[in-house]
C-alpha cells in the first residue's frame, strides 16, 4: 500500500497541472502565498516549502515583495556542437528575430590579437547582435573575424543569413576550441538582456580555425533562467574518467 503524498508534494502537482495544461503560460503570476494557504487549508510552511523547490527546479521564479511567477522553459544547446541558434530555436517551433546592435572594422588589442595569432593592430572584424525567441531575449552574440578568411563578412545582411551561417559557407570548420563559464550580469548587460542586474548568465566562448588561421572568436551570453547547456560523452572501451 503506498503511503500518501504529504502535503507539499500535493501542492507542488497542482502547480505543475496548471502550468503544464497551459493554464499559467510562462510570466504569468501564480496565486500568492496567503491564497494558496486558505486554498488548499495548509500551513504557509508547506506552500513556502512546495514554491522553493518549483523554484530550484526552474519551474517558477520568485520575486521579493512582488510574488511568484511562472518560468520560461529553459532552453537545451549542444555543448560542444557548433549549431546555427536560428536553427535552434525554429526546430522548438518559435521565431528567431535578430537585432544588429554593432558590425565594424577594428584594431587588433594585444588579448584578441594573441587569440587570432596575429599582429597586435591587425585589422579585425566586430559584430554585435542579440537574437531573439520569441520576443525574449535568448543570446548576446559578441564576435571578432579574420578578414582573411571572410573578408565580405561586414557586407552581408544579418537578418537574412546570421553570422554563423555565413562562416559555414565560406570558411568551412577544421577546428574549435570552447570556453564555458558562469557569470552575472552587470546593469549594461542586464538591461541588453532584459534582466535583472545581478541574474545569473551562461557564457560560451568559442574559437574556431579554417583553413589552418583563427577564423573566429566569438563570446555568446545567455541569460541562466531560460538557457542550459547539455552533453553526451561516449566513453571508449577501457578508458576511465
Amino acid at each position: 500500500m503506498e503511503k500518501p503524498k504529504p502535503q507539499y508534494a500535493k501542492l507542488k502537482h497542482y502547480v505543475l497541472q496548471q502550468i503544464t495544461s497551459g493554464k499559467w503560460p510562462p510570466h504569468s503570476q501564480i496565486p500568492s502565498e496567503n491564497e494558496l494557504v486558505a486554498q488548499f487549508d495548509v500551513s504557509r510552511m508547506t506552500v513556502n516549502r512546495a514554491l522553493r523547490e518549483l523554484t530550484d527546479s526552474g519551474v517558477v521564479t520568485r520575486v521579493q515583495g512582488v510574488g511568484s511567477f511562472v518560468a520560461l522553459p529553459k532552453v537545451d544547446s549542444p555543448m560542444f556542437e557548433v549549431r546555427s541558434i536560428r536553427d535552434e530555436i525554429r526546430a522548438r517551433g518559435q521565431t528567431h528575430v535578430v537585432n544588429v546592435l554593432t558590425r565594424e572594422l577594428v584594431v587588433a588589442r594585444a588579448p584578441i590579437a594573441r587569440r587570432f595569432d596575429l599582429p597586435i593592430g591587425s585589422s579585425l572584424f566586430h559584430s554585435r547582435l542579440l537574437h531573439f525567441t520569441d520576443n525574449t531575449p535568448l543570446q548576446l552574440e559578441e564576435r571578432f573575424v579574420n578578414p582573411a578568411c571572410a573578408p565580405g563578412y561586414l557586407d552581408i545582411d544579418f537578418m537574412v543569413e546570421i553570422p554563423h551561417e555565413y562562416l559555414t559557407r565560406v570558411a568551412p570548420l577544421e577546428r574549435t576550441e570552447h570556453e564555458i563559464e558562469a557569470e552575472v550580469a552587470n546593469a549594461k548587460i542586464a538591461k541588453t538582456l532584459h534582466i535583472e542586474a545581478g541574474d545569473p548568465l551562461l557564457i560560451l566562448s568559442r574559437r574556431t580555425w579554417s583553413r589552418g588561421r583563427v577564423a573566429s572568436l566569438v563570446r555568446l551570453t545567455h541569460p541562466a533562467a531560460i538557457y542550459r547547456f547539455v552533453g553526451t560523452f561516449q566513453v571508449g572501451k577501457g578508458s576511465q574518467s
